[in-house]
């Protein structure tokens, strides 16, 4: 299989704090250089606490922000000095929110059309087969077209969303949350789009979300991340059933499972640790049951551990 994205020490730093000369005083760094590749074809799942830097490292793929370091390759393409343009002809965006994410002002028609109006400069009559052929794809009715976003429940509302980042006709889509905002029965309907949409379109998914039983059962890898580090990737069937990160462990003890009792995994700390002052070696190292003097002092790397997975660990937890 061929790689659909490629990131290379992707990295951002953000400057924070104001001196008297306007001058940042200090900088948080986001997210730490990082290495991934996903194949064409694949759903690449992102999971992590909150501030761990996961929307972050999305809005750095589709251009939102510009990473501090590292490059970017899409289909064998560099975009680090790219037109934004070529971001959105080549990967997209799917909010969390569905409705905010659609502009209120505008009907849905208009909100279709602007991808295409701009990335593509496709002329009116080739806009509206596009538009129409994209609405079935996603089982929506094309009377749809000319009513606001406000007229819409959330699911409607999200296949909207689907649907306008397929209408640019990227083959890479970053899914941010994508049905967290949803009713449970709403969320297998998107879901099981999505997987439709995926063989039909032959797209590649980053799917990120805190829902480790959704991210589970729709990813083929999963990268945990944890202070804006990978800790571990792996298959999907892997990395939750067998894990081998501490994080990654803590991560599926406290995820909420029918018929076992909700209780909190022991750990040491239950916060990420202070940005502005980020501590030396592993920053798991704190509420890790296993750290040692070197996980306080070193910073472990990405390393191969059999059966697909690599692990940023000195002390993994094995079979």
């Amino acid at each position: 299989m061929t790689d659909a994205l490629k990131i290379t020490d992707l990295s951002k730093t953000f400057p924070v704090g104001r001196s008297l000369f306007g001058n940042p005083t200090g900088t948080v760094k986001a997210v730490h250089p990082l290495t991934l590749t996903v194949l064409q074809g694949e759903t690449l799942g992102i999971v992590g606490e909150s501030g761990c830097g996961k929307s972050t490292l999305a809005r750095m793929l589709v251009g939102l922000l510009e990473p501090s370091t590292g490059h970017i390759e899409i289909e064998g393409a560099a975009l680090d000095n790219a037109d934004p343009a070529e971001f959105g002809k080549r990967i997209q965006y799917v909010f969390q929110d569905p409705i905010s994410s659609l502009n209120p002002r505008k009907t849905i028609r208009q909100i279709m059309e602007a991808p295409l109006k701009l990335l593509h400069n496709m002329p009116a009559a080739e806009r509206s087969r596009r538009i129409s052929e994209i609405f079935a794809s996603v089982n929506l009715r094309e009377e749809f077209l000319d009513r606001y976003p406000h007229e819409f429940s959330g699911g409607q509302a999200q296949r909207i969303g689907i649907a306008r980042a397929l209408a640019a006709k990227a083959r890479i889509l970053i899914l941010d949350e994508p049905v967290s905002a949803l009713d449970v029965s709403v969320q297998a309907q998107v879901l099981n789009l999505l997987a439709d949409l995926r063989r039909e379109f032959d797209l590649t998914y980053l799917f990120i979300s805190h829902d480790l039983a959704v991210v589970e059962a729709v990813s083929d890898r999963i990268a945990v991340l944890y202070f804006g580090s990978v800790v571990e990737v792996g298959p999907a069937e892997e990395v939750f059933a067998a894990p081998k990160h501490p994080y990654t462990k803590l991560l599926a003890d406290s995820a909420p499972v029918v018929g076992r009792p909700l209780t909190a995994p022991e750990a040491e700390g239950t916060e990420l640790p202070d940005p502005l002052n980020p501590p030396s070696g592993c920053a798991f190292a704190a509420r890790c049951p296993n750290a040692t003097d070197k996980c306080r002092s070193e910073t472990p790397r990405l390393a191969p551990l059999g059966k697909g997975t690599t692990v940023a660990c000195f002390h993994p937890i094995l079979d």
